[in-house]
């Protein structure tokens, strides 16, 4: 899979990717990760990627020209979405992302849709953000890892190529890890179960005797219900919500 990240602020992503899953992953060849100077797309003297909104307004936006052409320059097949109406979800396997605070939310499902895909481009908004015809005629979505205000979308940018890189076949090295963590289908969309290692006792506070004793069949029933326990008392919303969908 192809990662391309569109940002002002290429140095940016040199400590992210240069450690851990993802940089294993790359070494390994599982996964590509290019970044792109939204500011080799400018023609004036300045480089300019920014300009004020029209109506006026505080600060300012990421102009809708160079974000075109870097995107139509990595996917050179690629028509804006307003001309691609035999394909309304963009051409198959490829999706452009935009970052922004009015996304919809990242969650692991999100991730796993994404990790089907052979390329993501993702745009990193800046400044008060993105001319409005980027959102409307070029990316496929709009994406927020949370309800919250960043200074633009390079962390949020991270944080998804983390998520979906460890979801690609191959990427680690025991592949029950996904299958078996918080939000995993095959967790039924619960929390992974609370975990504990040596010693069996630290400074008063003992381990679950369940864990200690070798029944498969019991640990099993408690740690789902630990994990069910573990959401309702950090995540209600979450908990909540999952009740919903069942019933």
């Amino acid at each position: 899979m192809k990662f391309h990240i569109v940002t002002i602020f290429p140095e940016f992503f040199r400590g992210p990717f240069e450690h851990g899953v993802v940089h294993r992953a790359q070494s390994a060849g599982r996964l590509e990760i290019q970044i792109h100077d939204l500011r080799n797309w400018t023609y004036d003297r300045h480089r300019t990627v920014d300009d004020r909104p029209f109506g006026g307004g505080e600060g300012m936006l990421l102009k809708a020209q160079p974000l075109f052409e870097a995107v139509e320059a990595i996917f050179p097949e690629r028509a804006p979405r307003a001309q691609r109406a035999s394909q309304p979800d963009g051409t198959p396997g490829q999706k452009v992302l935009l970052l922004s605070a009015q996304g919809r939310r990242f969650t692991q499902a999100v991730a796993r849709e994404f990790a089907a895909l052979n390329a993501l481009v993702l745009i990193c908004g800046r400044y008060e953000g993105v001319d409005e015809r980027v959102a409307e005629h070029l990316a496929d979505d709009e994406v927020s890892i949370g309800d919250f205000v960043l200074s633009g979308g390079e962390l949020g940018a991270a944080v998804i190529v983390d998520a979906v890189a460890r979801l690609l076949p191959g990427v680690l090295g025991n592949e029950d890890s996904t299958r078996n963590e918080s939000f995993s289908e095959e967790n039924e969309g619960l929390f992974d179960c609370p975990q504990y290692t040596r010693p069996a006792e630290f400074r008063g506070w003992r381990v679950p005797d369940v864990l200690l004793g070798g029944n498969h069949e019991e640990i099993k029933r408690w740690r789902r219900a630990a994990s069910r326990e573990k959401m309702q008392r950090l995540r209600p919303d979450l908990s909540g919500s999952r009740e919903k969908r069942q019933n």
